[in-house]
């Protein structure tokens, strides 16, 4: 007959879905590089960049105005939480990029108090990535990156930039903030990619 230690119960079904190295949370963890910003609709804009130079903006009320979806997804810090069936609704950079004409491989992300982290485009496409506006059925609040933040779950969640104000199309990758500061590249969680080197 087995013998089974104290408190034993097999495996959790809930932690199933969580990448090597995580941790489940329920709670929504806040970290930000720099101090949390405060930044109002009026003065609120998203510019698209090529890599030409040529420029597509959007203020609050024409963003508003594009076509949104909810989406549910799960989450993953690179301090190692996860968060499962996070609900958010925004505009899918699909919508946004439609009609730039770029030959652009990559992607710098800017937000509001300079912050910045790179990803290859084909990241961003194909209904991977949304600029978001709500979270749970409410308007983002700024700790978490409002009024809108850069979504792009299937990525470690310092690639999702808050308080997101810009993409810049380039041909090189760029590397961002903590790209530059040792971390991945690329950040997929499945693959550990946590650090350079990872």
């Amino acid at each position: 007959m087995a013998v089974l230690s104290r408190g034993f119960h097999g495996r959790r079904d809930d932690n199933a879905g969580l990448p090597p190295g995580q941790y489940l949370t329920h709670d929504f963890p806040v970290l930000s590089a720099g101090p949390t910003q405060s930044i109002s609709h009026d003065r609120w804009r998203f510019t698209v960049t090529s890599e030409t130079g040529e420029r597509r903006s959007w203020d609050w009320a024409q963003f508003m105005a594009l076509p949104s979806e909810e989406t549910t997804v799960d989450i993953h810090c690179v301090t190692r939480w996860s968060k499962f069936g996070t609900s958010w609704r925004g505009v899918s950079l699909d919508v946004l990029l439609a009609d730039v004409e770029t030959s652009a491989d990559y992607v710098l992300v800017h937000s509001y108090g300079g912050y910045t982290t790179n990803l290859p485009l084909e990241d961003l496409l194909d209904g991977k990535a949304w600029i978001v506006h709500e979270y749970e059925g409410e308007p983002l609040d700024p700790v978490h990156g409002g009024p809108a933040r850069l979504l792009v779950p299937h990525l470690y969640f310092w690639k999702s930039a808050k308080w997101v104000d810009g993409l810049q199309l380039t041909v090189d990758d760029e590397p961002g903030f903590w790209e530059g500061l040792g971390y991945h590249v690329y950040g997929d969680p499945w693959r550990e990619q946590r650090y350079d080197g990872d």
